[in-house]
């Protein structure tokens, strides 16, 4: 190995070292499993996501860091659609052969910080050599003492409504791919965008205050892009929806971005993806004492955009006048040209 170049041992050697076991946690880090103590009475969450170099992020503006904060935070979303609390972290990395050792230990920071300030152990994974590029798998498990919200319960008259701005990340990736443009926002502006897109917040707290909360019918979160995923509620739960787009939070930098560059932010927040918000769906007399409970309770705002109409309505999208639009698809891995990249 080269110098500044991390063996496989001295990798596991350095996470062990860095991610001690908690309470909860009887054998972490080391042996062939980790051996977890779930609370009595729970039910176990468990959820996958898989982050590939040139399709999510690309090393060019993406650090080390980033990467690392990002691959725990939409696992970490993913439990908090559920209302649950994520516990317990898997961690894969994969790297080309030239990786140094400040590299891995940079990746491992930016993870370790989000784990951190939601209480979670990372308890195992694996490392490897890749020849193409960065790979990182990150599984996690959580918990939850109530029923866990689905995407599959909406019910016909609930509110659609989401938390947070939506557009920010697929205005900070189109800043990131033209850093010229750039240069003509408010540095405010820049970070935010740039921001939501490499160091996304998942809305944990405000998944386990909603659920608390009573009332709420549906949840999902935001990683596909608001029409994509209201597609996956509707098609779960069997019932169509309708969505008035001037309702749609748009937020402040991705109109900032949209302007300097001649984009749509419009079109960003119905379909560029990767916001990690959480749209739920809720009984229509639970609306107003959700939005007011959660920004009191998190600082976290809640926008109403639609409701949920019959079975086999389908989805549609309005403007200002009440007249129906198209509205493009959100991200798929499957379609040539729907690369997050």
């Amino acid at each position: 190995m080269s110098p500044g170049r991390p063996t496989e041992r001295a990798l596991i050697e350095l996470i062990r070292r860095a991610a001690p076991a908690p309470a909860g946690v009887r054998v972490g880090i080391g042996d062939d499993c980790a051996v977890l103590e779930p609370s009595v009475g729970a039910s176990l969450l468990a959820t996958t996501d898989l982050l590939l170099e040139d399709v999510h992020f690309r090393r060019r503006y993406a650090r080390p860091r980033d990467v690392g904060w990002k691959a725990l935070a939409v696992n970490l979303s993913d439990i908090a659609s559920m209302g649950g609390r994520p516990r317990w972290a898997l961690v894969a990395l994969a790297c080309p052969e030239d990786v140094t050792t400040d590299e891995v230990e940079a990746f491992w920071a930016g993870a370790l910080a989000l784990a951190a300030e939601h209480g979670v152990a990372v308890v195992g994974g694996d490392t490897a050599a890749s020849p193409h590029g960065w790979a990182v798998n990150v599984t996690v498990l959580g918990e939850t003492g109530r029923p866990p919200l689905l995407r599959s319960t909406a019910r016909p008259g609930d509110v659609v409504a989401v938390t947070g701005a939506l557009g920010r990340s697929a205005a900070g990736l189109a800043l990131l791919e033209h850093p010229d443009a750039a240069r003509g926002l408010t540095a405010e502006a820049r970070e935010d965008a740039t921001g939501a897109h490499l160091r996304p917040l998942p809305r944990v707290r405000e998944g386990q205050w909603l659920a608390a909360a009573g009332g709420v019918t549906a949840m999902i979160d935001l990683s596909d892009g608001l029409a994509t995923d209201l597609g996956h509620v509707v098609e779960e739960s069997r019932v169509g929806a309708r969505v008035d787009l001037p309702r749609v939070p748009v937020g402040v930098s991705a109109r900032a971005a949209a302007a300097a560059l001649g984009r749509d932010a419009l079109a960003w927040a119905t379909s560029g993806g990767e916001d990690y918000e959480l749209l739920l769906t809720c009984a229509p007399d639970a609306y107003a004492r959700l939005a007011a409970g959660l920004e009191t309770a998190t600082g976290t705002p809640l926008s109403a955009v639609g409701e949920i109409a019959a079975a086999g309505t389908g989805l549609h999208w309005t403007d200002a006048a009440g007249r129906e639009v198209a509205v493009g698809p959100g991200f798929e891995h499957f379609v040539t040209g729907r690369a997050r990249v």
